[in-house]
Order: structure tokens, then sequence, then C-alpha cells
């Protein structure tokens, strides 16, 4: 169990990630690679990745390098999921370059002690080769992660509303309450399901949340306390389009104007219900627009007790944009199409 503590302060300065940590993501979904737990749930992710690293030198370096670093453990090297990835992947790899060599081997020895560490691991103390593991970061992201970019986004998005409106809702307390079924609020603590027994005092320096979409089940935080705090957690009851769906055949249903309007309308996200109500058009029907919509791959779907939250994916974001001028306005929308 990790306990997070609280005070007044901290609780006005709680973030929610505006788009996913490159290096999280990372770092999860090697581990969704080292264990057969939530693999249902990226199935067709896993089977890609399966056949995109087999037999390569890049599934080779993987093996040897980056899971040895990254293991699915207790512990995890805090340099290898810098802060600075908040602001992207470039920023979030060079700051691994520049981690100060006896932080390197300081945690290197925690590594060691809790599930060993690989014997090139005291290399890594050398600028060099700090450069060539941010390389072999990058081309594992390009070749497993970014291939399913939209998605992700569009998860971490639609996450963020849901959170946005929980606090709208119910303020910090419905925030924090809502997250996930492995992180229980009881202020001024958040209890969260852990892989070990600690502490956390936050100490007014607030507290950064980190929706993921490789991260399955358990939380995960950073080892150092005296680090930016933050909690990295699984989005839950996400309904995501489905990848087999070839998109030509659903866009096609997309012509007409109640469908543009409801696209429009999902800009900002809303309920099955808040969408009927927009179009003038019963809750069933407003069932069947955004399934078609979801099935097109431009919005995503997320049940939160006993609601729907719709937004829109960055391919239905980049339809509104191009074409500004295609949803009617509220209140001119017909009733059936």
């Amino acid at each position: 169990m990790l306990r997070i503590h609280f005070t007044p302060q901290d609780l006005t300065r709680i973030q929610v990630a505006s788009a996913p940590d490159p290096l999280w993501e990372i770092a999860c979904s090697l581990h969704r690679l080292q264990t057969s737990q939530g693999r249902w749930a990226y199935a067709d992710w896993y089977r890609e990745t399966r056949t995109t690293l087999a037999g390569t030198q890049l599934g080779a370096a993987v093996r040897r390098l980056l899971v040895p670093v990254l293991p699915r453990a207790r512990y995890l090297p805090d340099f290898l999921t810098p802060h600075e990835a908040a602001d992207g992947l470039d920023r979030g790899l060079a700051a691994i370059v520049d981690t100060p060599p006896e932080r390197v081997a300081h945690e290197i020895r925690l590594l060691d002690r809790s599930s060993g560490a690989p014997d090139w691991a005291p290399r890594l103390l050398d600028r060099e080769a700090r450069e060539d593991l941010a390389g072999l970061l990058r081309a594992y992201h390009e070749a497993v992660v970014a291939p399913h970019e939209s998605r992700i986004l569009a998860t971490v998005a639609a996450e963020r509303a849901l959170r946005g409106r929980d606090a709208l809702a119910a303020g910090v307390d419905g925030l924090l309450a809502g997250l996930s079924p492995a992180i229980r609020w009881r202020p001024p603590v958040l209890h969260v399901d852990y892989v070990e027994d600690r502490d956390l005092h936050l100490a007014g320096r607030g507290l950064r949340l980190v929706p993921s979409y490789f991260c399955w089940q358990s939380p995960v935080s950073m080892a150092d306390d005296t680090l930016q705090p933050l909690l990295v957690y699984p989005v839950h009851g996400l309904r995501a389009p489905t990848p087999e769906q070839p998109p030509d055949a659903s866009l096609a249903a997309l012509l007409g104007r109640t469908r543009a309007a409801a696209l429009q309308s999902l800009a900002l996200g809303a309920t099955t219900s808040e969408l009927a109500r927009f179009l003038g058009v019963s809750v069933p029907t407003a069932t069947h627009h955004t399934t078609v919509l979801r099935d097109a791959g431009l919005v995503v779907s997320q049940r939160h007790h006993n609601t729907v939250l719709h937004t829109l994916t960055p391919l239905g974001a980049a339809m509104l944009r191009a074409n500004p001028h295609q949803a009617p306005r509220p209140g001119l929308a017909p009733r059936a199409t």
C-alpha cells in the first residue's frame, strides 16, 4: 500500500497530465511484454509488437538492454522516467543523457539490490552509453508506441475530460475518488494498491497525475520521495475504436447533418444523454451515432458509473479543423438520419 499524504496546499496543486508521458508509456509497454497479465486488453498491440520485434536487431536490443533496466519489478531507476518527459520525448531523453553520473550509480545499485542489474549497467555512468540508451529508447518508441499514438492520445484525452468533469461536479474529492479501482481517497490520504508498503508526504509540492494507456491495474510512482511527486495510473473503462474496423466504410456513414452535428458537439466531450439533448434525438439514436463515430475512429467512449463520456480522437479533431463549417449550429439538426 502506498499512502500519499496531502496538506491543504497540496490539494490546490494537483495536476492531470494533458498528454501521455512517452517514457512512462515505454516503461509500461515493456512490462506488458514481460507478463501475460492483462494481455487480452492489448491483444492487437501485443501481436503487432511481437511481429515487429521478432528476429530484428531492435528486438534483440530490447531483450538485452531495455528489459533488464526497466524490469517489471518493485524498483525502476527514476532517472529513466524523468519529469522532463512531460514536455515530450526529446526533452525526456535529453534529461536521461544529462543525468549526473553519481545519481546513475546510486540508482543502479538500488536496481541491483532489488531485482539484479545487468553486468553492463555500470557503463551508464558514461554519457556516451546514456546517449546510446536514449537512442534505443527512441527506436523502441518509434517502432512500438508511435504506431498506436492516435489511440493512446484519445485514451488520455478522454480520461482527462472525465477527470475534469468530476472535479467540476464534486471538487478535489470527486477528482481523487474516481481515478481507479486501485486508488481510494480517504481525506487527507490517498490509498494506492502498490508493490510495497510506504508513505509519501507531499509537503506542499502537489501531485502530478499521469493517466497511462499501457499501465495495467497497479499504479506506479517515483521511488525517490525527494523527486517531484507523481502517480502513474491505469486508464480504465475505455472503449477505444476497433483497430480491425476498416475506416473507409464507417467514414462513409458520417454523411448527413445529424452526425456532423454530433461530431461537432463532442469537441469538448459529452455524455450520451447530453448528446441526445443537443441533437434532439432519443438516447438510443444518440448511442447509434456515437457507435458509428467510434467505429470510424473519430471518437472514444469511456464508461464512468452510470454514464458514458464521448470525446474526439485526434482524427476526429483533425476532421473538424479541416471542415470547420461542416456541422450545423445547435438546434438545427434533424431528428433522424
